[in-house]
């Protein structure tokens, strides 16, 4: 690739959306071991910096299973009202020093019950700890907004109780719904109630589909279970034969034509061996012929990452221009859960001035 670089202070400058990114996932390292201390888990180790590097190296398998099986730790962190606390207001202080102006957090309440808190006290907790953040950013000059999706685990039978909550939150900051969990094996068809449910309350949500399992979990997402947003959709390129000429399946067309947004994360994908490199993601093939592929962190303590870090990878590996990025996170907020008029008041007075700004003024290399 031969596209000029753009350097690292101006990828952090630019402003950043970002739709699929889990609360679990993405906890400080050095607030793992506070609140495990507090709670007396045993994590393994106790230093934050050998502790981030523990999550990166476990979640390096190529395996999904294994994957998800590193939240034990931060699970175990998140049972109490100080920890939902903690942990959601740090979420968006992180978010905002990452240059990120719109972001919807993911998390299941069901597996937040195990302190003794109610499925509604979890939600309220969360909310209140969000809502502290984006005070704390406004106030500092970076504010952030932030949505809530919450999750259904796909292989438990909870999910319509938690649509439910869904629609009882939906004025206090809940935007959305979505299943998460292993998905080989796990249907989304098998959660129709709760979807069907919000279809009637008219409350959007999204499903993870097309990572561990290909075509059919897509298929079945959007055309069974209805789905606005597919999580991930790495394996829709199962659905085009030949990337280069673009010629696509009837699926994928639909994907691409009803402008079906495809919450994409390059380097969870590589950890969970939904794809082979950066360079090779499918993201950029996709992006090139017309998808709405947005970026996304998927779980940030997991696979040491941030926006900035997945916006330069692609910058450095798969030559990816201002442009491009701001292609995708104009994408992403034309596909938020927010009203019409919100959507395109971000996109047009923050991130399209933003990124003017560092066309004019990022240097190249």
């Amino acid at each position: 690739m031969t596209a000029p670089r753009i350097d690292t202070d101006t990828l952090l400058r630019l402003p950043k959306a970002v739709l699929h990114d889990h609360l679990d996932g993405g906890l400080r390292p050095a607030t793992v071991v506070e609140l495990a201390d507090a709670v007396g888990h045993t994590l393994p180790t106790t230093d934050p910096g050998e502790l981030a590097a523990w999550y990166y190296e476990a979640a390096n398998s190529g395996d999904l299973v294994r994957y998800i099986a590193t939240f034990e730790h931060t699970l175990a962190v998140m049972q109490t009202r100080e920890g939902l606390l903690r942990t959601a207001e740090e979420y968006v202080l992180d978010l905002a020093a990452d240059g990120v102006v719109y972001g919807e957090v993911r998390y299941a309440p069901e597996l937040m019950v195990q302190g003794g808190l109610a499925l509604p006290e979890v939600v309220e907790t969360v909310q209140e700890g969000l809502a502290a953040g984006m005070a704390k950013a406004a106030a500092a000059g970076t504010p952030v907004r932030v949505g809530t999706l919450l999750c259904g685990m796909r292989m438990f039978d909870r999910s319509r109780e938690i649509a439910d909550l869904v629609v009882a939150f939906r004025d206090a900051g809940v935007v959305g719904f979505d299943i998460a969990g292993a998905e080989d094996g796990f249907p989304p068809a098998d959660h129709l109630a709760a979807f069907e449910h919000l279809r009637r309350e008219n409350v959007p949500f999204t499903i993870h589909a097309g990572e561990a399992h290909g075509l059919p979990s897509i298929h079945q997402a959007l055309q069974v279970c209805g789905a606005q947003r597919i999580g991930h959709g790495v394996r829709i390129t199962d659905d085009i034969p030949d990337l280069t000429a673009g010629k696509l399946g009837r699926l994928a067309g639909w994907v691409r034509d009803r402008r079906v947004a495809l919450e994409m994360c390059p380097t969870s994908n590589l950890q969970t061996g939904a794809a082979t490199s950066i360079a090779e993601h499918p993201i950029t093939a996709l992006k090139d012929l017309g998808f709405r592929v947005t970026l996304n962190t998927d779980n940030r303590l997991v696979s040491g990452t941030t926006m900035t870090r997945e916006m330069s990878l692609l910058v450095e590996q798969a030559g990816w221009t201002v442009e491009d990025l701001r292609t995708v996170t104009v994408n992403a907020l034309k596909s938020a859960f927010l009203p019409f008029d919100e959507r395109n008041a971000l996109i047009r007075d923050v991130v399209l001035p933003g990124y003017e700004t560092a066309l004019r003024s990022s240097p190249r290399r």
